[in-house]
């Protein structure tokens, strides 16, 4: 699996959809290498990308993460205001 490590990207590099939960980084295959805040809260530290078999290595703190009742009330937030306007 190291095989396919494309790069090392500091997360500070990455842009975070706090919608979705999930940092994404361009790919040169076109499509975007992600990875969910869950998995990188429990340590994993490999983003793939869906399209391609390259995936980079994500470095960051867990403790620099955003704050896992600060996402879910943003999400749930979110959540609310589109069953809302639906």
């Amino acid at each position: 699996m190291a095989d396919n490590i494309y790069d090392e990207i500091e997360i500070e590099d990455m842009t975070y959809d706090s919608t979705l939960q999930i940092y994404h980084y361009p790919c040169p295959c076109g499509d975007r290498f992600e990875i969910n805040i869950d998995d990188l809260r429990d340590g994993e530290e490999i983003a793939v990308c869906p399209s391609c078999s390259l995936q980079i290595r994500v470095i960051f703190e867990v403790d620099a993460l955003p704050k896992e009742e600060n996402a879910a009330i943003e999400a749930g937030g979110q959540v609310q205001q589109v069953s809302v306007a639906a």
